[in-house]
């Protein structure tokens, strides 16, 4: 298993954000070595920038937070985000279209996923778990990896709840071990972190990553 820092994306999403926050995010990731810092389109320039030289991942959104933009949109935001420097892209996935019984989401995914590989960049796929049944997270979960997503991540963080241990163990039971997992949405704790990654999570995607790491120190340092 990897070191706890490496499973950590430390994670801004929300509208009040600053250039101070943003700031404090980076210094952060650059203090703890956090995997990646995922910070909304706007600041990919500069988190980019700062992070040129540090093996972290610059990650954004697409299609945030409900997924309604048109492929078009979103293919158009991907290309914004690559070019501007982006590392991943965490889309959020036509919601709408799904719960249509509509096979739109396996070809905008597809589309997008080939945007991203052609410029060697990760693409995760978000299918908000909370408005969804365990049925339903399977066949989501296949839909992405069927269409080339490089990760499956559970929540925006917008919806009544966020990961859950008994998902990531669902998701993690059929997808292919070369699928990874991000679980995000409402974690923040040590303990659930470290559930969540024995349940199957490849990624932690938060914005309490330097309160766990903190967390761990504790620990660590009452253990001695």
């Amino acid at each position: 298993m990897n070191k706890l820092n490496r499973y950590l994306e430390s994670t801004i999403l929300k509208p009040t954000m600053t250039g101070e926050d943003v700031d404090k995010l980076i210094k952060e990731a650059i203090e703890e070595q956090f995997i990646g810092v995922c910070v909304p389109s706007f600041w990919v320039k500069k988190v980019a920038r700062e992070l040129q030289s540090q093996d972290i991942q610059t990650v954004t959104v697409i299609g945030f937070p409900f997924g309604f933009e048109d492929t078009a949109t979103k293919v158009s935001q991907t290309k914004e985000a690559i070019t501007n420097g982006a590392d991943e892209l965490d889309l959020v996935w036509s919601q709408t279209a799904f719960h249509s019984g509509m096979n739109w989401p396996k070809i905008e995914i597809a589309q997008i996923a080939h945007i991203c590989h052609e410029e060697g960049k990760i693409l995760k796929v978000i299918i908000e778990t909370a408005y969804l049944s365990p049925d339903q997270i399977q066949t989501a979960s296949l839909i992405c990896q069927d269409a080339g997503a490089d990760f499956v991540k559970t929540s925006t963080g917008y919806a009544p709840s966020g990961a859950k241990l008994e998902d990531i163990q669902l998701m993690r039971s059929i997808l292919s071990s070369q699928t990874g997992i991000k679980a995000s949405g409402g974690i923040k704790s040590l303990a659930f972190a470290e559930q969540l990654i024995q349940a199957g999570a490849d990624r932690i995607g938060t914005s309490s990553a330097k309160a766990i790491m903190d967390e761990l120190r504790s620990r660590e340092n009452l253990s001695l």
